[in-house]
This record gives C-alpha cells, sequence and structure tokens, in this order.
C-alpha cells in the first residue's frame, strides 16, 4: 500500500461518515417522521446486537469427527457464557454500550477463569 492509497482510503472513510452523520438534517422532516422509520429505529439496536453476537462466535473446529481439545472448548464456554451475560443485562438495562463493554470483560475474565483455573481439571 502506498501513502497516497492510504490518504485516499482516509478521506474516503471521513466522507462516508461525513454524509451518513450529515443526511438526517439534509432530509426533509416530513420523511423522517414516517411510521416506517420509527419501526426501523426501534428494532435497530437488538438488529446490531444480534449480528455482534453471532459473528463473535467462533465455532471452527465443531465436528463429531475431530471432537474438541481443551483450549477450544474453554474458549466456546467463555463465549456461550459471555453470550448469555450479554443477553442478560441487555434486557434489563437497553443499553447497547453497556452490554457490549459487559460482553468484553465477561468473555475476558470467563477465557482467564478457564485457563487458569480449570486447565488442571
Amino acid at each position: 500500500m502506498t501513502s497516497s492509497y492510504l490518504i485516499f482510503a482516509t478521506f474516503a472513510m471521513a466522507a462516508v461518515t461525513f454524509i451518513t452523520r450529515a443526511l438526517p438534517a439534509l432530509i426533509p422532516r416530513k420523511l423522517l417522521d414516517t411510521p416506517w422509520l420509527h419501526r426501523l429505529n426501534e428494532s435497530l439496536p437488538l438488529s446490531v446486537m444480534v449480528l455482534l453476537i453471532l459473528t463473535s462466535l467462533s465455532y471452527q473446529n465443531l465436528s463429531a469427527t475431530t471432537g474438541l481439545d481443551s483450549a477450544e472448548l474453554h474458549l466456546l464456554m467463555a463465549q456461550i457464557g459471555a453470550l448469555i451475560l450479554v443477553l442478560f443485562v441487555y434486557h434489563i438495562s437497553r443499553q447497547l454500550l453497556v452490554s457490549m463493554v459487559v460482553g468484553i470483560a465477561a468473555i475476558n475474565g470467563l477465557l482467564w477463569v478457564f485457563t487458569n483455573f480449570l486447565s488442571g481439571y
């Protein structure tokens, strides 16, 4: 990658970010008050959470023939535990950022617990 490519990519990302931020101010108010847009606004945080959760699970070597080694099993258990905790926190608080932070802390904490305390068993 050349430096001109990186500069162009940076300006392109800045332009896309600016356009998506400025677009609601440029669209007429009448179009923003449509019922389908309000329904989309209400369901979007949950959709983002589902996509983040589904893409975060790693299950590359889960097959009946190969089996799981202890590291893969610990990773899967930590991911499932963090997933349950994220869903619970999001259900209680309805705050996307809070549940994302809890999920990151939970996956790291559970991985630490599984590798340090349960690896000997």
